[in-house]
């Protein structure tokens, strides 16, 4: 698995690892890697199957598959404490692995994300599917802004969202690979673990995500023993690039906040 560090180079420096959604890039926190260096050891990384981590997976992937190979990975490079922040199954990721590795993980911040998948939601994944299988990758990649940024967003960066669609059909990471990932995400379901969550956990969501429903946020805030939760106006599914700044500035706030947490050791 492709794993990049930056930031502080101490190895007692607290630790926050980045997880990205379904396109699994460590790019996607681009906008946010400048101001966590300043205070963090940062790891991104290619989650299996995708980018720089190319692999064929297999057909009885889950999420628990992710979380393993995630704490593999760290653990080779010799980081067993951390704080993790995924966007969408991302923080799913996060999630899994703190039930499965609990000592391990200090904090999680989960990006629009779930307790369990919404109806709207499922709806959403699957017209995707649907246009990958039966149209093509090209269709997949073109439609795949529309559920990540809001439309004035997209009309302003018109250049840019091309661009990014042309970065995505060269690397695409597979149909039969996305789609395995797909239905991982799908299937997770945490309503009958959260009890176990007692990690502080950070639930951020933006009201206009077309994609995930921002009550979402809500329940998964609700069931868990110590969550946060903290809502923007707009910003559409992808808000930690179209809203960076505020919020960057929400999520620096809540990490100043919980430091505390940051240096627990049990176990």
């Amino acid at each position: 698995m492709y794993v990049e560090i930056s930031g502080l180079r101490d190895n007692d420096a607290p630790t926050v690892v980045l997880s990205a959604g379904l396109g699994g890039s460590g790019q996607f926190w681009l906008p946010q890697l400048a101001v966590l260096q300043k205070q963090f050891r940062v790891v991104q990384y290619d989650q299996r199957g995708t980018g720089r981590s190319q692999d064929t997976l297999p057909e009885t992937y889950q999420l628990a598959d992710m979380a393993a190979e995630l704490a593999n990975a760290l653990a080779e490079h010799g980081i067993t404490h951390f704080d993790i922040m995924g966007h969408a199954l991302g923080g799913l990721i996060g999630l899994q692995l703190a039930l499965d590795y609990p000592q391990r993980v200090n904090r999680i911040v989960v990006i629009n994300g779930w307790l369990s998948l919404h109806a709207h939601t499922r709806r959403c994944f699957q017209v995707r599917q649907d246009l990958l299988r039966h149209v093509g990758v090209e269709a997949f990649v073109r439609a795949q802004p529309l559920f990540l940024y809001p439309a004035d967003w997209m009309a302003e960066h018109a250049e840019r969202i091309e661009a990014e669609d042309a970065l995505n059909l060269a690397h695409f990471q597979g149909t039969d690979n996305l789609l395995r990932r797909l239905q991982a995400l799908m299937k997770a379901d945490f309503r009958p673990l959260a009890a176990r969550l007692d990690h502080p956990v950070l639930a951020i969501c933006s009201q206009d995500d077309l994609l995930v429903p921002w009550h979402c946020s809500v329940a998964l805030q609700a069931a868990l023993p110590d969550a946060s939760l903290l809502t923007l106006p707009r910003g559409g599914h992808a808000m930690s690039v179209t809203e960076a700044d505020h919020f960057n500035n929400l999520l620096l706030n809540w990490l100043s906040d919980t430091a505390p947490q940051r240096f627990s050791q049990a176990g």
